[in-house]
């Protein structure tokens, strides 16, 4: 599985859409072509069907457009505690919101703080896409690329198996249609998976210019991760029963801090959360 626990850590989420530019690059696409018209050649390009008409697009075709987290602090004191980040930070500025401030940003804070990275098939996606669109973009994180002469002596988040990214799609296995996806290992779980909103209609809510949505369906992303690395570190033996349920309570300490901030969409997450878990209560005593 994983060694350790390390005492910062990330469990993150991105989003992303076709990128336009992209597809008239690539393609040699008109220039008078709206946004829309090439999003629909780039993915008609991509195998696009009748059953999927917005099928995978290569992930250097594509522009990161929200990143999440939940970091989890472990002090020397003892102390633990856990913060949501999400970029932008702010929708409706158009700075924070170009793909240059969002990759830049968070590839920049990993570079600074080097966080042990948790993910659901982020050694596929999320670390691929960020390395590829980072290239294009001409950004610099050095912290973050920089690798030791040897895996014992220092962070490494390109290795595979690297305990500073861990995998949890990787971890739990499966191949093909064997392979569980985030949904179903966190509904069973007792944990919400998709809400009113999934990645398929990510690039439908971009071309509406609803970034805002998009943010605040990353977030539900990054802490339904959250929550079931939490569950493989208890499966561990990193948190026994006690230490798990005070885990998953700073987690509902979070969300309410959240809500009352002005982050009301986090209630609905929060209803879904507890109604799932009094569905598994009698599976699972040990959850909340």
């Amino acid at each position: 599985m994983f060694k350790d626990v390390k005492d910062r850590v990330w469990a993150f989420d991105l989003e992303w859409v076709p990128d336009p530019l992209a597809g008239r690059l690539v393609y040699r696409l008109a220039e008078e072509l709206s946004d829309l018209e090439v999003l629909q050649e780039m993915w008609r390009r991509g195998g696009a069907t009748d059953e999927e008409p917005q099928p995978f697009l290569k992930l250097s075709l594509c522009r990161v457009v929200s990143v999440a987290a939940i970091e989890r602090r472990a002090r020397p004191d003892g102390s633990v505690s856990l913060a949501l980040m999400s970029l932008p930070r702010d929708p409706d500025d158009p700075d924070a919101a170009t793909e240059r401030s969002v990759v830049g940003t968070f590839l920049g804070a990993l570079s600074e703080h080097r966080p042990q990275l948790v993910g659901f098939n982020s050694q596929g996606s999320d670390l691929p896409i960020l390395i590829q669109r980072g290239l294009i973009l001409g950004v610099t994180a050095p912290g973050f690329c920089r690798r030791p002469d040897k895996p014992w002596e220092g962070i490494d988040y390109f290795a595979r198996g690297s305990d500073w990214n861990v995998d949890l799609k990787d971890i739990v296995g499966g191949w093909g249609l064997a392979a569980p996806s985030l949904h179903e290992l966190a509904v069973q779980s007792g944990i919400p998976g998709k809400m009113d909103v999934d990645g398929a209609a990510v690039a439908d809510l971009w071309l509406a210019d609803d970034l805002r949505r998009i943010v605040q369906y990353n977030e539900f992303d990054a802490v339904t991760t959250y929550l079931l690395w939490l569950r493989a570190a208890h499966l561990a033996g990193f948190f026994d029963a006690a230490g798990y349920g005070a885990e998953q309570h700073r987690v509902e300490e979070l969300l309410g801090r959240e809500i009352a901030a002005g982050g009301h969409h986090l209630e609905a997450y929060r209803e879904e959360w507890m109604r799932l878990q009094t569905l598994v209560a009698d599976r699972d005593p040990g959850s909340l």
